[in-house]
């Protein structure tokens, strides 16, 4: 899946970045994968995206987000049980509850159903040992605070093109030096203050397999 660069060339143009319709793509691309490296998260919209995600637990945390659910955005969720390829549909309201990104199962207590969760006789509700989600997630509009980052990033590798550390620049008789910041060369990296802005939006690492 090739996700889009979290800002356009439009935009560069607006912050006062200059260079050709080539560099400028390029360095969006690079400053949008340093973002999504970092964050962990696609951020663009996706709809109909299907992962495997370890069960056994109460708690399924999907990875991407905000998770988008909608009657054009259903939300599956299938426990798949090893022996005999059983697999079974989770019902929301019925099996599980949904805050934000986090699907719950519910207590045993609650009913005589599949609430008592994986496997039937646990003290609490859990999810089968793995579990395949199909979902939307991510911003319609990518937020301003992202934007600014990619758009700061992109720039600095704009600058500094051919990855030099130092140039000289001769105008008539007289010859000017330049030096690069370290952050410019081989690709710009983000900064203290780049992550900052980006930490809420962060995920903590965790192995998904996409299927």
């Amino acid at each position: 899946m090739t996700l889009p660069p979290l800002a356009t060339a439009a935009d560069l143009v607006a912050a006062g970045a200059t260079g050709t319709d080539a560099a400028m793509d390029m360095a969006l691309r690079r400053a949008s994968a340093r973002v999504r490296k970092y964050t962990r998260q696609d951020i663009t919209f996706v709809a109909g995206d299907t992962v495997e995600l370890p069960g056994g637990e109460r708690v399924l945390r999907l990875p991407q987000y905000p998770l988008v659910v909608s009657g054009s955005h259903p939300l599956t969720v299938v426990e798949v049980i090893d022996i005999g390829g059983t697999e079974w549909t989770a019902l929301e309201d019925r099996d599980y509850s949904r805050l934000g990104n986090e699907l719950t199962r519910g207590y045993p207590w609650q009913a005589s159903t599949r609430l008592m969760g994986w496997p039937w006789n646990r003290a609490q509700g859990v999810w089968a040992p793995k579990v395949r989600v199909t979902y939307s997630h991510g911003y319609e509009e990518v937020p301003d605070d992202i934007v600014d980052v990619v758009l700061d990033l992109a720039t600095m590798n704009l600058s500094n093109p051919g990855n030099l550390r130092a140039d000289e620049v001769a105008i008539d008789d007289y010859r000017h030096s330049r030096t690069f910041a370290s952050e410019t060369i081989g690709g710009a990296r983000l900064s203290r203050s780049h992550k900052e802005d980006l930490r809420p939006y962060r995920r903590a690492a965790f192995s998904v397999a996409p299927s």
